[in-house]
C-alpha cells in the first residue's frame, strides 16, 4: 500500500485568515506533496463569505465548518476547543497550521499540541508590547507552544530568539498577506473595476477604525471623529464603518463632516481597490498597515503601539499615536508631498506561501 501524503489541517476563524490561508491552498495544489484539510472555525459568521468570495481567493470551499461562532473570548475560545478535539477524532493531521493571532489560532494550537500533533505557526513572532490587546495574548500563547515558526519580518525573529526558541525551527519566509495581495492586486490590473466615487472624487484619503481605543466610548469617539474631520477640510475621506461604529455615533450624536463619505464595510476586491489608488490612508489595522507597506501606498497608524514595526522602519507607515494634533500633523505632511517614501522588505514578493510549503514537506518526510 502506498504511503499516504502528509495531512495538514489549515485553520481559519474570521475573514482576514482566509487571506492568508489562501496562497497557501494554491502553492500546496500547486507543490503535491501534502495533503490538506481547510477547518473553518467560524469564528466570525460573515454572510458574505460566498462562492464568489472563495472564487475571488482561488480556493475551494472549506473542508470543514466547525460553526463556533458567537459569545464572549473565553466561550468561543472553549467551543473551538471542543470542537476541533472532535474533529480530530475523524481526522487527525500531521500538522495543524494557524495563521495569525484571533482565537482560533490559540484555541486550535492548543488542542492540536495537547494530542501531540505538531503546530506550524503563520506570522510568528509579533508583538505589541501591549497585553490589553487580546491579538497579543494569542500571539505570545500560540508561539509558546509552536514548533515550526514562520517569519515575516526581523521583529519576530527578535522577539523569538529573546524568547529562548531554537534556532533551527524559525524560518524567514516573508508574507503570505503580501502573496494574497499581490495575486489580487494583478487580477484588478488585468480587470480594472469601475468605481463611481473614485472617479468623482479624484485625489481622496481613506480611513478604517475599529479598536476600542478610537471608537469604544464617548471619549474615545469624539477624539477620533474629530481628527477625521479636520483632516476631511484638507481632502475628501473615504471610510468604510463598522456598523457598531456607526451606531456608536447615532447613540452619542457625533456628526462627521460633509466631506467625509460613509460607506460599509467593502469587500475585499472593492476594497484594495478602493484603498490602493488613495494619496493617504489613516488606519488602526494591522494588516493595512502591511498591505499599503507592500504597494507602497503613504499610510498614518492612530495607535501608541504596532506589532509590525517593518512598516515603519522600512515602509511607507508612520506610528502617529493617538494625540490628534500629531496624527493630524503626520497626514498633513504625507498630503504636502513631504512623506517618507519607503520600501517593500525583504522576502515580500509573493513567494512567502511557497517557502512554507517546502519546508513543511522536508519538515514531515514528504
Amino acid at each position: 500500500m502506498p504511503h499516504a501524503r502528509p495531512l495538514l489541517h489549515l485553520i481559519a476563524g474570521a475573514r482576514p485568515n482566509f487571506m492568508k490561508i489562501a496562497p497557501m491552498v494554491r502553492a500546496l495544489q500547486q507543490d503535491g506533496r501534502l495533503r490538506f484539510e481547510l477547518v473553518h472555525t467560524g469564528q466570525h459568521f460573515d454572510r458574505d463569505m460566498n462562492d464568489v468570495f472563495f472564487e475571488e481567493l482561488g480556493i475551494p470551499q472549506p473542508d470543514v465548518r466547525l460553526g463556533c461562532g458567537g459569545g464572549t473570548q473565553a466561550e468561543q475560545t472553549g467551543k473551538i476547543m471542543l470542537a476541533y478535539e472532535q474533529l480530530l477524532q475523524s481526522s487527525r493531521p500531521d500538522c495543524c497550521v494557524v495563521v495569525g493571532d484571533v482565537t482560533s489560532t490559540l484555541a486550535c494550537a492548543l488542542v492540536a499540541k495537547k494530542a501531540g500533533i505538531p503546530v506550524a505557526h503563520v506570522e510568528a513572532g509579533l508583538r505589541s508590547g501591549d497585553q490589553l490587546m487580546p491579538e497579543e495574548i494569542n500571539r505570545l500563547v500560540t508561539d509558546a507552544i509552536t514548533d515550526w515558526f514562520f517569519i515575516t519580518e526581523p521583529s519576530g525573529r527578535m522577539h523569538l530568539e529573546r524568547e529562548g526558541k531554537p534556532a533551527d525551527r524559525l524560518y524567514d519566509v516573508g508574507h503570505v498577506m503580501v502573496d494574497n495581495l499581490l495575486y489580487q492586486q494583478a487580477k484588478l490590473v488585468a480587470h480594472p473595476q469601475p468605481d463611481a466615487l473614485k472617479d468623482q472624487l479624484g485625489s481622496y484619503a481613506v480611513v478604517t477604525l475599529h479598536r476600542p481605543s478610537n471608537v469604544d466610548g464617548e471619549a474615545n469617539l469624539r477624539r477620533a471623529l474629530g481628527v477625521v474631520n479636520a483632516l476631511a477640510e484638507d481632502i475628501p475621506i473615504v471610510f468604510p464603518m463598522h456598523p457598531r461604529t456607526r451606531k456608536g455615533l447615532e447613540v452619542h450624536g457625533i456628526d462627521v463632516g460633509k466631506n467625509v463619505h460613509l460607506l460599509s464595510p467593502q469587500p475585499y476586491m472593492a476594497f484594495l481597490n478602493l484603498w490602493r489608488d488613495a494619496a493617504l490612508v489613516l488606519t488602526d489595522s494591522g494588516g493595512l498597515q502591511e498591505e499599503t507597506t507592500a504597494l507602497g501606498v503613504p499610510c498614518v497608524t492612530m495607535r501608541e503601539t504596532t506589532e509590525r514595526p517593518v512598516t515603519v522602519d522600512e515602509g511607507s507607515n508612520v506610528l502617529a499615536g493617538t494625540d490628534p494634533a500629531t496624527v493630524l500633523a503626520a497626514c498633513r505632511t504625507v498630503l504636502s508631498g513631504q512623506g517618507k517614501k519607503g520600501r517593500r522588505p525583504a522576502l515580500w514578493d509573493g513567494k512567502a506561501a511557497e517557502r512554507i510549503v517546502a519546508i513543511l514537506a522536508e519538515r514531515l518526510g514528504a
